[in-house]
């Protein structure tokens, strides 16, 4: 089994494969790579509907010399991790962020601090890290506070310390499920605007229900997620679960069971 990194020609192969609906088992099989090869080569470039062959092969040699000039001005890790696999996992978890609708940079900068042990960096070691301009890391974090992704703190310098930590994607769910909020109030205003009864305001108050039901129930799974994990974990946050068992309904807009009972009728 040939090992090292992958070919231009292989890379081609691969992006063949691709078009061909091929599983990524079956291209690894022509290539005798192993899937995981195949798996992580298609994710950090793009995913199996963005792969290109010739992007891909200068990505990654831009990609080793970015890691060669990183080994050079940073510090050993320290801490027992093989460094190849820590930045490999990070442009693999940044790809999927990206997949996911976040822009990339964003994407780059929300994975570094995630994987940080202790889940913060100044703006400053986000640029030395990612080998970006501070301009970008700038416009990153902006995006990032205002989607709720990670929150501004000082540390004893007084610096900016950007942090993420265990409750930061409850956070973000509540900022997109408030947002939609926004949204199914400005669709009702539609319907008022074009007239009870009409076909587009009939097809109005269908987007508004549903968005609404759904809005609802993410709120109510991530304030039962929040409680029970960060109970478990003996954290501060939330409290604890019910020994009845029960939970009591939601306030807001009526509740999901109201809104099963009107989308039934």
């Amino acid at each position: 089994m040939p090992g090292g990194r992958l070919t231009q020609q292989e890379r081609r192969q691969i992006a063949l494969g691709l078009a061909d609906g091929l599983a990524y088992a079956e291209i690894a099989r022509g290539l005798d790579r192993p899937t995981s090869t195949v798996t992580r080569e298609v994710m950090r470039n793009g995913g199996p509907t963005a792969y290109r062959a010739d992007l891909a092969h200068r990505a990654t040699g831009h990609r080793a010399t970015r890691r060669g000039q990183a080994s050079t001005e940073a510090p050993s890790r320290g801490d027992g991790r093989d460094d190849g696999a820590v930045r490999e996992f990070e442009e693999v978890f940044t790809t999927a962020l990206v997949q996911s609708g976040m822009p990339r940079m964003m994407s780059r900068v929300l994975a570094c601090l995630t994987i940080t042990d202790a889940g913060s960096l100044t703006a400053s070691e986000l640029v030395q890290r990612l080998q970006v301009s501070p301009a970008s890391v700038s416009k990153a974090i902006s995006y990032l506070e205002s989607q709720a992704f990670v929150r501004r703190e000082r540390d004893e310098r007084r610096r900016d310390l950007y942090v993420v930590d265990d409750d930061v994607w409850y956070q973000s769910m509540i900022a997109s499920a408030r947002a939609t909020d926004r949204i199914i109030e400005t669709v009702q205003q539609g319907v008022g605007v074009l007239g009870p009864g009409t076909p587009a305001a009939t097809r109005l108050e269908g987007v508004a229900r549903f968005l609404d039901f759904v809005s609802e129930n993410i709120t109510r799974a991530a304030d039962q997620a929040r409680d029970v994990l960060h109970t478990k974990a003996g954290t501060p946050h939330g409290k604890a679960p019910d020994p009845s068992g029960t939970e009591p309904e939601p306030s807001g807009r009526g509740g999901a069971a109201e809104m099963c009972r009107g989308i039934s009728t």
